[in-house]
């Protein structure tokens, strides 16, 4: 029976030894979540345009809109991760 409680021990102590530090500081400002919401209402109402003039369809389309937008305007927004 001591053996049980001692490698209950040992896992505890595992856990808290590979816990990952969560970051404190916000990813996205405020004015880039104005932005996106601004972004999805139009898509809500079927107004919103992408680039090349064609109604948008996708809600991620949609919010990748707002975030550009929220970039060129100086916005806090982290970089594009790029796709391979």
């Amino acid at each position: 029976m001591a053996t049980k409680k001692s490698s209950s021990a040992k896992k505890s102590a595992a856990k808290k030894s590979t816990s990952k530090k969560k970051s404190s500081t916000r990813k996205y400002s405020p004015k880039a979540g104005k932005s996106v919401e601004r972004e999805m209402k139009a898509f809500k109402k079927g107004k919103l345009k992408s680039g090349s003039g064609r109604k948008v369809t996708n809600p991620k389309q949609a919010i990748a809109i707002g975030l550009s937008e929220a970039r060129k305007s100086g916005a806090k927004v982290p970089k594009k991760n790029s796709s391979s």
